[in-house]
């Protein structure tokens, strides 16, 4: 299919489910692929021109399943024609890299994140990670590096030179903090861009964080001149602490920060 690829990382990406949240952290949790398409919908209409959306099986695990992977992507190109489709690799502790190649290869997706510290946990790319990385590239799928501290981009930035890919407009997502409780700090914006700098990428990057600190770190992102993801797979917290109603009303007023 001509799936939309925009030559910028999306604005506002929704992440409406991840890998962990269920019904019971929230009843609009979107688990099946018609959840996900209605949910992606609505965030779009809010404002969100990108989705990063995770697979669920029949219990509602995460899974990296090449298959439901395709499917939701027809679907969703059908309600979602302009709006950027990025699937997971995530490992989630129990996919392996060769899993996570897999995934990549058998979808080639519109979009793609890779945690680079999953991908190439020995931190040394070998010759499977430089031909999946230049192979997507060639084909267009547009990698959203996954970087969980400044260090990964010292990765990050090997795998390019490696790979022969263009450090130019490379798009990234800096993680501030941690679902499982690391604080996410707007101080710990700045070390990424500083790592990015030093080895000359110049990236179009975004930034998602967790909780009640969330917020400050979307705006101390926007202000740096980033980019931003939020949705249910980050926090369910409104701006003003309450919790949201559902995914889009979440987006519709996180938007307003770029007024």
């Amino acid at each position: 299919m001509n799936f939309y690829k925009p030559e910028k990382l999306p604005k506002l990406m929704v992440a409406p489910n991840g890998a962990r949240p269920s019904k019971k952290d929230h009843d609009a949790v979107p688990i099946t692929i018609s959840e996900t398409v209605k949910t992606a919908k609505a965030c779009f209409d809010a404002g969100a021109d990108g989705i990063h959306f995770h697979m669920r099986d029949e219990n509602g695990q995460h899974i990296l399943d090449s298959g439901l992977c395709k499917e939701a992507l027809i679907e969703l190109q059908k309600k979602v024609p302009k709006m950027h489709l990025q699937v997971t690799t995530e490992a989630v502790g129990k996919y392996s890299p060769d899993a996570m190649r897999k995934l990549a290869f058998d979808v080639m997706p519109p979009g793609i994140s890779i945690g680079i510290r999953e991908m190439i946990p020995s931190r040394s790319p070998t010759s499977e990670d430089i031909s999946l990385y230049k192979y997507l590239t060639e084909v267009g799928t547009k990698i959203q590096h996954i970087c969980y501290d400044p260090k990964d981009v010292d990765l990050l930035s090997n795998l390019l030179s490696l790979a022969n890919i263009s450090k130019e407009d490379t798009w990234c997502m800096l993680v501030i903090g941690h679902y499982s409780g690391i604080p996410s700090n707007p101080k710990n914006i700045s070390p990424f861009l500083d790592k990015l700098e030093e080895h000359e990428i110049n990236a179009d990057w975004a930034v998602c964080a967790f909780a009640k600190e969330e917020l400050s770190c979307l705006k101390t992102a926007i202000k740096l001149g980033g980019k931003i993801r939020v949705g249910f797979e980050n926090s369910v917290l409104m701006p003003d602490g309450q919790i949201a109603r559902n995914n889009e009303s979440k987006v519709k007023a996180i938007k307003k920060l770029f007024d």
